[in-house]
């Protein structure tokens, strides 16, 4: 141990600085410079000490990642999430190089399959003139169990017969008189956008791509729906050139392959189908001359357009060519609901059934009659497919042989409107004016219905507020507080990665937290009358309705989406889904 005297380490000046060099020079032993320093820092008073500890720290601090090569460091930096990358961005420039690069972000963003869009190639447009003859017919809902025919009728729910149907008080003619100046609403936005330090160029012309700033646009779309930051504007109005003349029934967003590009398909009680251009709110091809009846359902995948109708068939259309491919004539009732992807072609119908067709050919798989009442709603994955019922049921099947692998018996307290099925989960809505999601591996999910159990699946006895059903146990007021179900049927929904869609009878369409089932937004003032199909993607909600009115709820105003593939609006990581109809 080495000691010095206390005099000799009070001042720190040049003389006593070399002195000091010179004699740790003389110290070839670690250990005994820690002795030596511990010694001298005993000896000082805390003053001093706080002191030099100011003055050491900056030596204590030691850039781990900076000193690694760069391979190693990104490879540090891909465990993080991206808000932490943003805050390691500000640290200094080298850690601003390592979490600006593209290699992380564009990992981020094929994690949730946010695709860079490319350049557009200019589409052909067709056209043709509309069909103004107007049939009245069903609304494409099948009747509840027999059971439930009493109370069906008494509310209107949308599982009434023809003829309670065509009453001229369920049939809005034309559109309402109502204000079309959009509505905005706005709030601050989670991150700002405004500048280019944090995202690089905003210019809709960039051609190379920037994944940070795919990433983060995604990001603030998504704090908009949150925050119900949206501008809402209305096709199908007033002075719209070559609109439909009847209640939309049915439609779908479709991104073009070929060309990138964004359109909306559109189905009626006018019998035709409308191809809408979203980038001029104008028609670009009028499909008429299939149906003799209703086009109740609509599915677009891969250059082909599927419509079912209360006309009992289901017609084949190829966009590209613009020909009609082929008509299907195997129902006895309305088909209600068709979906197809690379390998089948599946409808459903008032006829309680469903029916499966091999894809390219169109060949007829299988039928399926388990049911007990209308098959209201179908949706398909690779494997599985999921059909949903007025008979209170929803029914998972083999896709292959049409083997019933689940039955989900009473799964909502009234008869099941619509489905979305993008595995493993499935968002069901319901005559009972709730909506449910459940996860077909762990059974788990939520209910908008207040007495709903996650834990367990079922509801209690008691009476629900919302629609007045018999429930069992009381639910605690936070629950009841966070969950606001519809008011009405719930007559179709719809799932992308981080919400959930809902539109009903009473005249509202809803966003809802995927994961939590929270309410998210309540998009009113859209619609006056009955709510009858709903499709969500990264930038807007779409909806239409007995009023002929077709609403987008914007949430991209303001924001360059140019660089935004639509192609995909849903992720999942367990199982490849194929088709968003």
């Amino acid at each position: 141990m080495i000691t010095l005297a206390d005099e000799g380490f009070t001042e720190c000046d040049a003389g006593n600085m070399r002195n000091a060099q010179d004699l740790l020079l003389n110290i070839k032993s670690i250990r005994e410079r820690e002795d030596l320093v511990y010694a001298l820092l005993h000896s000082l008073p805390k003053s001093s000490l706080a002191s030099i500890q100011r003055n050491i720290e900056p030596m204590l601090q030691l850039d781990v990642v900076g000193l690694l090569p760069d391979e190693v460091a990104l490879l540090v930096y891909s465990f993080l999430p991206w808000q932490s990358l943003l805050s390691c961005a500000l640290v200094n420039r080298r850690w601003r190089t390592l979490a600006n690069d593209t290699t992380l972000w564009r990992d981020l963003c094929a994690e949730r399959e946010w695709e860079w869009r490319p350049q557009q190639k200019q589409h052909d447009v067709f056209s043709s003139s509309p069909d103004l003859s107007i049939n009245s017919d069903d609304e494409g809902m099948g009747d509840d169990e027999e059971e439930d025919v009493e109370y069906m009728l008494q509310d209107d729910s949308g599982f009434a017969s023809m003829a309670i149907e065509s009453s001229s008080s369920m049939l809005c003619t034309e559109t309402p008189s109502i204000p079309l100046s959009p509505i905005y609403r706005d709030t601050r936005p989670f991150i700002h956008l405004s500048g280019s330090n944090l995202y690089g160029s905003t210019s809709s012309h960039i051609s190379k791509p920037d994944y940070k700033l795919l990433f983060l646009t995604h990001i603030r779309l998504q704090n908009r729906m949150r925050s119900s930051s949206y501008r809402l504007s209305s096709l199908n109005t007033r002075g719209s050139l070559n609109p439909h003349t009847n209640t939309i029934y049915c439609l779908q967003l479709y991104t073009y392959p070929d060309t990138g590009k964004q359109v909306l398909f559109t189905g009626s009680k006018d019998r035709t189908v409308r191809e809408w251009d979203l980038e001029t709110n104008t028609v670009s091809r009028v499909i008429e001359g299939v149906h003799e009846g209703s086009v109740l359902s609509i599915c677009v995948y891969n250059g082909l357009l599927a419509s079912g109708g209360s006309d009992q068939t289901v017609a084949i259309w190829d966009l590209a060519r613009n020909e009609l491919v082929r008509v299907i004539q195997d129902h006895t009732d309305s088909v209600l609901c068709v979906r197809f992807d690379d390998h089948r072609l599946v409808s459903c119908s008032k006829d309680r059934t469903l029916r499966s067709y091999s894809l390219p050919s169109f060949q007829f798989q299988y039928a399926i009659d388990d049911h007990r009442a209308a098959v209201n709603a179908v949706s398909i994955s690779p494997e599985h497919i999921v059909s949903a019922s007025g008979d209170r049921s929803m029914k998972l099947w083999n896709a292959t042989n049409g083997t019933l692998i689940r039955t989900f018996d009473s799964h909502h307290g009234r008869g099941i409107a619509s489905i979305d099925f993008k595995p493993p989960y499935i968002l069901s809505g319901s005559s009972d004016k709730h909506l449910r999601l459940l996860d077909t591996n762990s059974l788990q999910g939520w209910s908008t219905s207040p007495d709903f159990d996650p834990q367990t699946g079922n509801v209690s006895e008691g009476v629900c507020e919302t629609c007045g059903n018999a429930t069992n146990a009381a639910t605690t007021a936070a629950n009841r507080n966070r969950l606001r179900a519809h008011g009405d049927l719930v007559r179709s929904v719809a799932l992308n990665a981080d919400f959930a869609v809902s539109g009903s009878y009473d005249t509202t369409v809803k966003i809802w937290d995927r994961k939590t089932g929270a309410l998210v937004a309540d998009l009113s003032g859209g619609h006056v009358s009955r709510v009858f199909c709903v499709a969500i993607d990264s930038t807007k909600v779409v909806s239409c309705g007995e009023d002929q009115r077709i609403c987008i709820w914007d949430f991209s105003h303001g924001i360059d989406t140019s660089f935004i593939s639509s192609s995909h609006t849903f992720v999942h990581f367990a199982e490849t889904w194929v088709v968003d109809c």
